[in-house]
C-alpha cells in the first residue's frame, strides 16, 4: 500500500490526523536534520499501525515534507485505521 503524508517535524506532540483540506498529516517531535525526522517517522508509523519498522519504506520525499511511504501490510486494516483518525 502506498501512503502519502505531509510531515511536520519539531512538533510538541506526535500525532497522525487529517488536516483541514483532507491531507494526511503526521506531526513528529524529531528535528528535520540528518535524516532524524525520516527515521522517527518510520518508527512512529510502525508503532501506530502495529507493524515492524521493516514493513514501512520511505519511497520519496527524503528532503521534502510531502512523503510517499510503502507499507507492507493488509491494506484493508490500514484503511480502517486511517478512517478512524480525526479530521
Amino acid at each position: 500500500m502506498l501512503l502519502q503524508v505531509r510531515v511536520k517535524p519539531n512538533s510538541k506532540v506526535d500525532r497522525l490526523a487529517y488536516d483541514a483540506v483532507g491531507q494526511l498529516t503526521v506531526k513528529i517531535r524529531a528535528p528535520a536534520q540528518d535524516g532524524k525526522a525520516n527515521a522517527y517517522l518510520v518508527k512512529f508509523l510502525a508503532e501506530t499501525f502495529g507493524l515492524s519498522r521493516s514493513a514501512i519504506t520511505l519511497v520519496s520525499g527524503f528532503t521534502n515534507p510531502h512523503k510517499k511511504l510503502e507499507i507492507e501490510a493488509d491494506e484493508v486494516i490500514i484503511q480502517a485505521m486511517l478512517e478512524k483518525l480525526p479530521r
